[in-house]
This record gives structure tokens, sequence and C-alpha cells, in this order.
């Protein structure tokens, strides 16, 4: 019985270090990819917050809050007043539009 709680432990470790080693030239070639794609197109669908910082102290309406959305890349977007009610499940492909209580937009953000 010991022998086996041995081997299972031997077969565990190699694992964990087998996962953990990685070659220099694997690392050099992602860097690189990582390096030339810009941020607001790596993954598309994905909002990109800092597009839609042009809309801070704008009136919010439908006509800005689907420039936001084109602009930000996202799929999805919803005006959001300092009293309403949200879910607090995270979706990156959507953009919030944050208002005040006069209607101005405050704060552009993801989620």
């Amino acid at each position: 019985m010991p022998r086996k709680f041995a081997t299972l432990g031997f077969v565990v470790m190699a694992s964990v270090l087998a996962g953990c080693s990685s070659t220099a030239s694997d690392s050099g070639a992602a860097s690189a990819v990582k390096v030339d794609a810009p941020a607001s197109n790596a993954i598309p669908g994905r909002c990109d917050a800092g597009l839609g910082q042009f809309a801070v102290g704008k009136p919010a309406s439908i006509d800005l809050l689907s420039q936001v959305r084109t602009r930000t890349g996202s799929q999805d977007a919803r005006i959001l007043g300092p009293d309403d009610m949200v879910t607090l499940e995270y979706r990156s492909e959507r953009v919030n539009v944050n208002t005040d209580a006069s209607g101005k937009v405050t704060r552009i953000n993801c989620g």
C-alpha cells in the first residue's frame, strides 16, 4: 500500500513539473504576436472601454449608445442610471454607459 501512494505521488509531481516547463522559442513567438496585435482588435466582439471615453460628459441618448457600442467593438450596450439595479455577471462583450441623475455620461466600462 505505501508503494502505491509513493507511485501516485511521483506521477502527480511529474505531471506538475511537466506542466511548468516551456521552451524559449515558444515564448518568444507568443510575445511577438502579442506586441504586433492591437489591443482593440485582439478578440473580436470584446469590449474596449478606453475607446468609448469620448462620451463622458455628454448627454446619454440612443445615438450616443450606438456610437459607443460601435467604437468599443462591443456586441451589446446599455445605459445605466445612478439608481438602476443591475446583475453581477460580467459580460466581456457588453459596454455600460453610466449616467448621473441629470442623464450625463459619467463613466464607460465593460461588463
